[in-house]
């Protein structure tokens, strides 16, 4: 009787250690094939990264892409379709090729482009549904197409869509088509100094009734409204790409990166520098 208890605690014993190796072997293998997964993706990678050596491939730079987004964020709908000429002229240069399939190389280069202007609509305040809802749209034309040329124009009605979606949201409680007129050059004009003199000029009303007019329809005076459309593009320039603050204020129409710094600092309570470490990704 006792010998039977020790037999089968030994066999306990040996099936449990055969349980344990067992688990350490296919674990090992799994692991094996993970390895191999990712020797086969870095083979991969380095022979594409050659070719576009040898091919003189460049991509389209980061800084590029933000400024594109930013526009149609920006209800910017002018340098929309400055930007949408300049593409079309060579659709896939600075792109990579998703497919071997022309057609579907192009349709996936849409959705990508329906998912990003998507989510720099909401980050610029349209709601998430609505603009989510969009890129559904505009995803499924692309899904249901089968013409190159066809599907860039579906592009290019995507993005000037949202563009003129988040132009009419700027200006959604403004009532006056003079103040209309004003906000519409103010955003389509945040690389130059804007002056009350030049959008007096602009619309055809004195600088005073103008300002008196501009104050009680959007609640902020034109230098208000001017500096902080021009610190909340200055926020996105910060946290999605690598310019400096000088890049910066400079492409903002600031007189100069002191100007620039101190008016960030006086609206956000620290510069941009702290303001970049804290929130860039």
């Amino acid at each position: 009787q006792v010998y039977d208890v020790q037999s089968r605690q030994t066999c306990f014993v040996r099936c449990c250690l055969k349980i344990i190796q067992t688990d350490i072997h296919d674990h090992f293998v799994i692991l094996l094939r993970k390895w191999d997964i990712i020797m086969d993706t870095n083979k991969e990678l380095n022979y594409k990264l050659y070719l576009h050596k040898t091919t003189g491939f460049v991509r389209t730079s980061f800084n590029m892409e933000f400024e594109r987004y930013a526009a149609v964020k920006n209800g910017n709908v002018e340098q929309v379709r400055k930007n949408l000429i300049e593409i079309k002229k060579d659709f896939l240069a600075g792109k990579g090729k998703l497919s071997d399939d022309p057609v579907r190389n192009i349709r996936y280069h849409v959705i990508i482009a329906a998912a990003q202007v998507s989510r720099a609509c909401v980050d610029g305040g349209m709601p998430h549904d609505t603009a989510y809802t969009l890129s559904d749209i505009y995803i499924q034309r692309a899904d249901k197409c089968s013409s190159e040329s066809k599907l860039i124009d579906i592009l290019e009605e995507m993005q000037l869509d949202y563009a003129s979606r988040m132009k009419s949201m700027k200006k959604e409680q403004v009532i006056s088509l003079h103040i209309r007129k004003s906000i519409d050059y103010i955003y389509e004009h945040l690389n130059e100094q804007i002056t009350v003199k030049q959008l007096s000029a602009l619309v055809g009303l004195n600088e005073s009734y103008l300002s008196t007019l501009f104050k009680q329809e959007t609640g902020s005076s034109i230098t208000e409204f001017v500096h902080t459309a021009k610190i909340k593009t200055a926020e996105n320039m910060l946290i999605f790409s690598d310019y400096s603050s000088s890049e910066i204020a400079l492409s903002l129409g600031f007189s100069s990166q002191s100007a620039f710094i101190a008016l960030f600092r006086r609206t956000n309570g620290i510069t941009p520098k702290k303001f970049r470490d804290l929130y860039a990704k």
